[in-house]
């Protein structure tokens, strides 16, 4: 019985291309709505398991996820006072700035400085 470190190289093990997979999902939930509940699903099981400079990756699609979540809802209920129409696409660019970052990152091989952050 072998209980050596994990592969790192398939899409579905922890490593850079789960994580990308996981940027991906979140960015195509924009057209395809179920595709973030695959991702944050991905980002937790792999959360712990990768080491290294992967894990401010994880941290920081975790955080993407459930702070879009929050970022939305208020969105959602400043709509009824009309603000929230213009907040609405400014949160869509917040998700897609944040995965931008995240894979520019994690395409050269490095950590996120700040995977804490609540903007970027």
């Amino acid at each position: 019985m072998n209980n050596g470190p994990r592969p790192t190289g398939g899409w579905l093990e922890p490593g850079a291309q789960n994580i990308q997979a996981i940027y991906f999902l979140y960015l195509a939930g924009l057209a395809i709505g179920v595709t973030p509940l695959i991702g944050i699903v991905m980002a937790y099981l792999n959360r712990g398991k990768a080491g290294g400079w992967i894990e401010t990756h994880y941290s920081w699609a975790i955080r993407t996820f459930w702070i879009g979540i929050f970022y939305g809802f208020i969105a959602t209920l400043l709509m009824v006072v009309g603000i929230g129409f213009l907040l609405i696409p400014v949160v869509i660019i917040w998700l897609i700035v944040r995965c931008i970052v995240g894979l520019q990152a994690v395409s050269r091989g490095e950590a996120l400085k700040n995977p804490q952050s609540w903007i970027l």
